[in-house]
């Protein structure tokens, strides 16, 4: 595994300082915010002015839970934790938006009982202009904040910047219930305030599904695999690349694990040279951790295994469900033969093997057959 080098350190230094900087302005703005709403709300009689505050509030504490997030995630790796922290960031992300969602729900409680019982509210000026102040503040505040997320790869800011944009949206329909009121005395508080209740009851899913996906592992991204695959197939040695899988340990922090297909020629000593060039290029160019390179070799000098390959390939890439036959090698002497099939999740492995073993095993009965099931992790080509 590479050390890490003191640039990259610098880096992850100076991207917990953007994250904690730009979480203490959005904490400070909000609970200001959250003050001037409240006291508007509360002097006006306004159901969605007070929600408006409370909205505010929760983005605060969410704020709070960032900063902690990211300070316990950059924590230095130890005996029990040997490869860091890093996905503290997620559960924090998951408190944000379990945060988020009970504001939602609370506020759509509110609402309806608002609903049920209505209470005229009763705007001065001065409110109004309050009201319009944190319009454009929310405005300016989500655009730095979902920038700075966007710069250093933190979930957790990007979400907080899009989560306030929504809430100018909010403070807007807010503004504009008060306005039809003073000009026509028609009162749409508790209306609005279940509209802004299921705007961020909509926020607070979308947030926690997006950090389920990434607690649970999802596809990795197609531009990186195939970047790493480029990198590794521009090697002459390296006939196919394949099985490459990304195991994140938090934000920016990505190990590999891949095989690559070389001739059953080349030595010990070559194919050692040729994974640490292989991983130190891919660390280089992407900051992936190669920490497992495995070996397919590939039959040279054999015109008749290359023809066996050709028509295994053929027999097993004619099912819709085969996405991929790679590792093939035949060893003549032993009539032994071996592959991997990358399937589709249409099909259950079992089911798929089953079939395979008895079309394969039928057309070459001489052969001890093994053939390996793979899940289509990445992209495959």
């Amino acid at each position: 595994m590479e050390e890490k080098n003191p640039t990259v350190e610098k880096a992850e230094e100076n991207r917990g300082k953007v994250i904690v900087r730009t979480s203490i302005i959005g904490i400070l703005t909000n609970v200001a915010l959250a003050a001037f709403k409240a006291a508007v709300g509360i002097l006006s009689h306004s159901i969605a002015v007070t929600l408006d505050a409370v909205n505010n509030l929760s983005d605060a504490l969410s704020a709070v839970i960032t900063i902690v997030g990211t300070k316990l995630a950059g924590k230095l790796p130890d005996k029990k934790h040997p490869l860091g922290h890093g996905r503290i960031e997620y559960l924090s992300a998951m408190l944000v938006s379990g945060i988020v969602l009970y504001a939602g729900i609370t506020s759509a409680v509110e609402s309806v009982k608002k609903i049920i019982h209505p209470e005229k509210p009763d705007y001065s000026i001065l409110s109004l202009v309050i009201i319009a102040v944190a319009v454009v503040t929310k405005v300016v505040l989500g655009r730095y904040v979902k920038a700075q997320g966007e710069k250093v790869n933190s979930g957790s800011l990007v979400a907080s910047g899009s989560d306030a944009m929504n809430d100018a949206i909010l403070s807007a329909s807010v503004l504009a219930s008060a306005l039809i009121f003073k000009l026509t005395g028609l009162s749409l508080e508790a209306w609005v305030g279940i509209v802004i209740a299921i705007f961020i009851i909509k926020a607070g899913i979308e947030m926690m599904t997006e950090t389920l996906d990434d607690i649970l592992g999802s596809r990795a991204n197609k531009e990186v695999t195939d970047e790493i695959k480029k990198l590794m197939l521009s090697e002459p040695e390296v006939r196919g690349v394949y099985d490459l899988v990304l195991y994140n340990y938090g934000p920016d922090k990505n190990l590999a694990s891949v095989h690559v297909e070389l001739p059953d020629t080349m030595t010990s000593k070559e194919i050692d040279r040729l994974t640490r060039t292989l991983e130190r290029k891919v660390f280089k160019e992407t900051g992936v951790v190669v920490a497992a390179v495995g070996v397919y070799s590939y039959n040279t000098g054999s015109d008749e295994a290359a023809r066996i390959q050709k028509d295994v390939r053929d027999r097993v890439l004619a099912h819709e469900w085969a996405v991929q036959l790679h590792g093939f090698y035949l060893e003549m002497e032993t009539k032994e033969m071996s592959f991997d099939v990358v399937m589709s999740f249409d099909i259950s492995p079992k089911e798929a093997l089953k079939t395979l073993y008895e079309e394969i095993g039928g057309a070459y009965p001489d052969y001890d057959i093994q053939i390996a099931a793979d899940v289509d992790i990445s992209v495959t080509d």
